[in-house]
């Protein structure tokens, strides 16, 4: 079986397991609550139609009534500000419920509204968060830097960690400023704040429903929309960090096995060997892994090795249509075909060697490159050796 396929099912029997855990667990937490609420509230209407006469049909009504009344207790909902407001939880999908459109008209533009406005949203944040990793990125590599640190760069460790710090104090911020405003618990304003940046939405806890603040309070409502964006972005950045790198892998899989397939069909069509010219004036310098495929330096190394190598130049070939243009990274090379070529292969002789077969100015491939003499790392390299290193190299190899 594919490890994609092997990655799937094991992602389906892991989420209904988790859903199967979640509902064991609430189950023990709410049931006996709701249980007790239901017997109180059923008291307390009995109560209520012994107290006014009321028959169960007038009782209904009432209810009625006031559930229709309660979204209207909150102020107008839909001038301006409010409508705002609405349009934010719905292209966002938090979907707070506590305003709903009520014609038909309205129905129908929330739904075309929607189907444009969520996509523009999730690529919009998606893209934000990208942004704002690059320049968290930036500013750890420049901080480093200046701490004199001898590891400079920036790990996915680091990045994983800034973005928790900041989600935990974006919910942290939102819950002192909601708990203030809305005269909440810090508690149930931290939770508010996280059911609203995870755009679950409940709407047991809305903010702007009280004492009319969408028309009285200004100030509130506009800190209240840019935190709401703001917070979703930061959200945004972290679930692009440590999310969306595992719902790319399977596509990530997908494309190193096509070009692992493209690469041994490839070497195999080759007969195991690619074809060089070698220097007339030297012919002591015949690169590794063509022609009769000869042992580095006159040592005779095995098939196994000389097969590597056969491999590892056929995918400079591969790489590039003519290979002292050759620009991928080692990194990204490793990235693309990991079980192929080694870490350790492109910082040894072989790599060097290699790099001396390839600065011929006729190449394997046919491509004509500058007549003048090459070092074996172009002037276009990504800078993994210098060329003081690969002449240093050289003279000891030489020597030997």
């Amino acid at each position: 079986m594919k490890r994609q396929n092997v990655r799937t099912l094991a992602l389906i029997i892991c989420t209904f397991t988790y859903l199967i855990v979640g509902a064991a667990i609430f189950d023990v937490l709410e049931s006996q609550e709701e249980t007790a609420q239901k017997e109180g509230l059923d008291l307390k209407k009995q109560q209520l139609l012994s107290t006014f006469n009321l028959s169960k049909e007038d009782f209904d009504e009432l209810e009625k009534v006031v559930l229709q009344l309660k979204p209207h207790k909150a102020g107008m909902q839909w001038k301006f500000a409010g409508s705002f407001y609405f349009a934010i939880t719905v292209i966002t999908t938090i979907g707070y419920g506590h305003a709903a459109p009520s014609t038909d008209g309205g129905k129908v533009f929330c739904m075309l509204y929607a189907l444009l406005g969520i996509p523009l949203t999730l690529v919009m944040f998606q893209s934000v968060g990208e942004r704002i990793n690059t320049f968290v990125r930036y500013l750890l590599h420049r901080l480093k830097k200046c701490l004199g640190m001898r590891r400079t760069e920036v790990s996915m460790v680091n990045m994983v960690t800034i973005g928790f710090i900041s989600c935990m104090s974006t919910l942290c911020v939102g819950a002192m400023a909601f708990s203030h405003f809305e005269e909440w618990s810090f508690f149930h304003a931290y939770y508010y704040c996280f059911i609203t940046l995870t755009t679950i939405g409940f709407g047991d806890y809305v903010a702007l429903q009280n004492k009319h603040a969408l028309q009285t309070k200004p100030q509130y409502v506009v800190f209240s929309f840019i935190y709401i964006l703001t917070g979703l972005a930061v959200i945004g950045a972290f679930l692009n960090l440590a999310v969306l790198r595992f719902m790319t892998m399977n596509a990530e899989d997908e494309k190193r096995d096509a070009e692992q397939r493209a690469l041994l069909a490839h070497n195999g069509q080759a007969g195991g060997h690619i074809n060089c010219f070698v220097d007339p004036a030297s012919p002591s310098s015949t690169p590794p892994g063509c022609g009769g495929g000869s042992a580095v330096g006159g040592s005779g190394g095995g098939a196994a090795s000389r097969g590597l190598r056969n491999v590892y130049a056929e995918v400079l070939h591969f790489q590039s249509m003519c290979s002292c243009l050759w620009y991928k990274s080692r990194e990204k090379l490793q990235y693309s075909i990991p079980m192929i070529i080694p870490r350790d292969l492109s910082t040894s002789d072989t790599y060097m060697e290699q790099g001396e077969a390839f600065s011929n100015p006729l190449h394997s491939n046919g491509c004509m490159c500058s007549l003048q003499h090459h070092s074996g790392i172009s002037s276009v390299s990504t800078g993994l050796h210098s060329i003081n290193t690969y002449r240093r190299l050289n003279k000891r190899r030489s020597s030997i």
